[in-house]
């Protein structure tokens, strides 16, 4: 299986790598449109700012080649902000547009904790995840929450998750290795 990690200048590309690695499955990071278009799976990696990620997606190319891969039902796994980059629009940095993979928008966290930071069960899947966050999607195509909060959306080919499965143990290796062999 062929696995690409989007690279958009920042991110946990790192942590997905040595998760796929314990799962023995390689992959590259890279922002190529015809890698993207081409590969197995293609994961868009959280961590960084909205506005500089969009940036960098849209002039490697790499913003068109993810919205015609998930337009031609291409598996696509978005991590915490890559979940968030895949809606609409986001509050973050003042405003950004996203890629419109899937419906919705993302707004700034409103907790009496922000950042979110640790682990929380995620329903309705009963797992334990780890999260890191201050923005949260706001999207009709929410399929898990954890908190009241979404945890994960599927739109299409495209499944956004808010929690980090890199770092989330155990249940985060099952969650991806279920996305690298789905049924």
């Amino acid at each position: 299986m062929s696995v690409v990690v989007v690279d958009y200048g920042a991110g946990n590309t790192r942590s997905v790598l040595a998760a796929l690695a314990h799962l023995g499955e390689g992959g590259v990071v890279t922002s190529d449109a015809a890698a993207i278009e081409g590969a197995d799976l293609v994961i868009l990696p959280g961590v960084g700012s909205a506005r500089s990620a969009m940036a960098h997606l849209r002039a490697t190319g790499a913003a068109g080649a993810l919205t015609r891969r998930v337009e031609d039902g291409g598996a696509t796994l978005g991590i915490c902000l890559g979940l968030q980059l895949a809606l609409g629009h986001s509050e973050e940095d003042g405003g950004v547009e996203g890629l419109g993979l899937a419906p919705g928008e993302v707004v700034r966290l409103a907790a009496s904790r922000v950042p979110r930071l640790g682990w929380c069960e995620v329903e309705p899947w009963g797992d334990t995840y780890y999260f890191a966050h201050s923005y949260v999607a706001k999207s009709e195509a929410a399929v898990a929450w954890a908190e009241g909060e979404v945890a994960a959306i599927r739109a299409g080919s495209f499944l956004g998750v808010q929690f980090h499965p890199e770092k989330s143990g155990p249940a985060g290796l099952a969650f991806l290795e279920r996305c690298l062999c789905p049924a």
